[in-house]
């Protein structure tokens, strides 16, 4: 029993932090968004809410200014401020707009969201075990080692989902008669927009990507599309 001891307290404190991540993560929303109200954008997300079987697509401003866009475990589809900024600005389209939209609706779908708070408790429990066998035999760097370990696990795991999440996106631009353009269009964009520099981190440690390979896998998918 003692030998478990680690394990179990391992388990039980990646279960606290995912409770406390998702009731924190659920708070901020609640409390720094409202729902987005324009008229452009809503008329593509009634397509897209049209091409899903839907009566509407209710998306929010989440009130920070990072450029991004986000779906929360519980579902809702949020765009940040900063990026809303960037659209009223002429930066980004609303076609743009609309393929961020849908991108995160993938997500909800595919069932990414509460999958990663789910691999969140265990990433942090994972990290635990490895940082108390490894300071073992490696004191001083094993917890280094071990949270190394695990965020190149989940890196992988989370560029996995942004690939399964763009093909969905893509999926239902085209079947809402916007097309993939204005979601290749954005990736290009991004690095810009974002302040992220190409080529500054290593494709394989990145959450999300390289734009090149995100744009040719989509290129892929039209053409298998096409071809059947």
């Amino acid at each position: 029993m003692l030998k478990l001891t680690p394990i179990l307290l391992a388990v039980f404190y990646g279960l606290g932090m995912y409770f406390f991540s998702a009731w924190r993560t659920r708070r901020q929303l609640d409390q720094q968004s409202t729902e987005l109200a324009d008229p452009e954008l809503k008329q593509l997300t009634d397509q897209m809410a049209g091409s899903l079987d839907l009566p509407r697509l209710k998306v929010h401003i989440y009130e920070i200014e990072p450029v991004n866009g986000l779906a929360a475990p519980d579902g809702r589809i949020f765009i940040t401020r900063g990026f809303y900024k960037k659209y009223r600005a002429g930066e980004v389209t609303a076609e743009e707009m609309a393929s961020v939209i849908a991108h995160e609706l993938g997500h909800v779908a595919l069932g990414h969201t509460r999958r990663r708070m789910i691999d969140f408790s265990g990433q942090n429990a994972i990290r635990t075990i490895l940082a108390m066998v490894l300071s073992r035999f490696l004191p001083g760097i094993g917890v280094m080692i071990a949270n190394g370990l695990t965020s190149l696990l989940a890196s992988k795991m989370s560029r996995n989902d942004e690939y399964e999440a763009d093909a969905y996106a893509s999926a239902l631009l085209v079947k809402s008669g916007i097309g993939t353009g204005p979601q290749k269009s954005l990736f290009a964009k991004l690095e810009e927009l974002t302040g992220m520099q190409a080529g500054a981190v290593p494709a394989w440690i990145m959450s999300h990507p390289k734009t090149a390979d995100r744009i040719a896998a989509i290129e892929q998918n039209e053409a298998r599309w096409s071809g059947s």
